[in-house]
């Protein structure tokens, strides 16, 4: 077994304190402590975020637009949430809304964008992403007789194919819908340069960033981007899922909703009853970001806290990068982009990638997940859809240098078995 081990050059982030605050790191199964690397399916969530969800419910739950204490706290909660979203993402607090997920916001923005969008007008999507920013676009192209382009993926460089942009996006597109980064096999994509084109040819820009927002700071107006949608369950809160929209843009929006729902941005968004005491634990898992960073606004202790989260995650990902594409019979889809997120697709030559999760759940404890994860497109571009899928790892800020080493101490055992 190699004797490699990582050598963190993040050396002052405070790692111990982190996994504190995360109650799940105590879990054992098979009387071994369990190393969650399954965080790009959902991270675990922080006890920050644990106690506000219980403490609403505790306190006593209300609905909005009541004359009692509970109605009046519930709204109070709703608006911090909006405030904290808007200094995640970079937006106003009028311009956030919340829903059950993120793929849920989606449709329900695709069919809003799409009222007035006639036969023979175009949208772009890529062969990187999530169906979750493909198949509500795809549904109001059928819909509504719209031209579907797409932005192609260099399967050998992994990352995508920007070279026809300028042709790809033309003055009839209407919108663009790309992710910030690839949930599979961890490349970020140049969502700024993608823009740009859209924004010279008058086209709208939709963003999914529920892969992006676990590991690193996301601007809105730095990307110039209209719309960009995450879910909290992916950064160390609770199931529930948020947009940020450019006001303008959010105004001029028709979602479908009940008559009586209010008409003013953003509850117009918001179909229903919201999940109101995860929204405290959305406040939760946004300071616990903030909480690892400096300065005199919450957003800008935001942006030092993931430059924090940055530093501490590439040091161990290069470990394991490193030493992951020294082992036989294990291929890494390593994009070759210069910002990437901790997360490994890979594949392991003869075995099939649930046989390999289950391995390393049962000898090891390591949590690791098997599948396409939704990028089914991806998935065909690199052949690895007819094998099963991916084996999928990836780090958090609560993982240890100890836990990634010991994946790939793992996972070069089942290799050498």
């Amino acid at each position: 077994m190699s004797e490699i081990k990582s050598e963190p050059v993040a050396p002052t982030f405070p790692i111990k304190e982190v996994r504190d605050q995360f109650p799940a790191l105590g879990r054992s199964y098979r009387d071994k402590p369990v190393a969650y690397l399954d965080g790009p399916g959902g991270s675990q969530a922080c006890k920050g975020a644990i106690d506000a969800v219980a403490t609403y419910m505790e306190r006593g739950g209300a609905n909005l637009h009541g004359q009692f204490p509970t109605s009046h706290e519930t709204e109070a909660v709703l608006d911090e949430a909006r405030a904290a979203v808007a200094d995640l993402l970079g937006g106003k607090k009028e311009e956030v809304a919340f829903g059950p997920n993120m793929t849920s916001l989606t449709f329900s923005i695709s069919r809003a964008l799409s009222r007035n969008w006639k036969p023979g007008d175009e949208i772009v999507l890529t062969e990187m992403d999530h169906n979750a920013n493909v198949d509500p676009w795809l549904a109001v192209a059928s819909d509504r007789g719209l031209i579907v382009r797409w932005i192609p993926v260099d399967a050998e460089r992994l990352t995508l194919d920007l070279s026809d942009l300028d042709s790809i996006i033309t003055s009839r597109t209407k919108l663009v819908a790309v992710g910030a980064a690839s949930n599979a096999i961890g490349a970020v994509n140049d969502v700024a340069a993608v823009s740009a084109v859209a924004k010279s040819k008058g086209a709208l820009v939709y963003v999914d960033a529920v892969h992006a927002v676990p590991h690193f700071f996301v601007d809105r107006e730095a990307l110039g981007i209209d719309v960009v949608s995450c879910s909290a369950y992916k950064f160390f809160g609770p199931h529930v899922g948020m947009t940020c929209i450019r006001q303008d843009l959010f105004e001029e929006m028709k979602p479908y909703k009940v008559a009586p729902a209010p008409d003013e941005i953003p509850d117009c968004l918001e179909t229903g009853t919201q999940n109101h005491e995860a929204l405290g634990g959305v406040v939760a898992a946004v300071e616990f970001i903030a909480s690892l960073g400096t300065g005199e606004t919450r957003r800008a202790r935001i942006e030092s806290g993931y430059q924090a989260i940055e530093a501490w995650e590439n040091s161990l990902a290069e470990s394991v990068r490193s030493r992951v594409r020294d082992l036989p019979k294990v291929t890494l889809f390593d994009p070759h982009t210069e910002h990437k997120t901790p997360t490994f697709g890979l594949d392991v030559k003869g075995a099939s990638p649930t046989e390999v999760c289950k391995w390393m759940v049962e000898e090891h404890s390591i949590f690791v997940a098997d599948g396409h994860f939704y990028a089914v497109r991806l998935g065909d571009r690199t052949g690895v859809n007819e094998k099963g899928g991916w084996v999928r790892a990836g780090l958090a800020p609560y993982t240890s240098a100890a836990e990634a080493d010991h994946f790939v101490d793992a996972l070069e055992e089942y290799v050498n078995r």
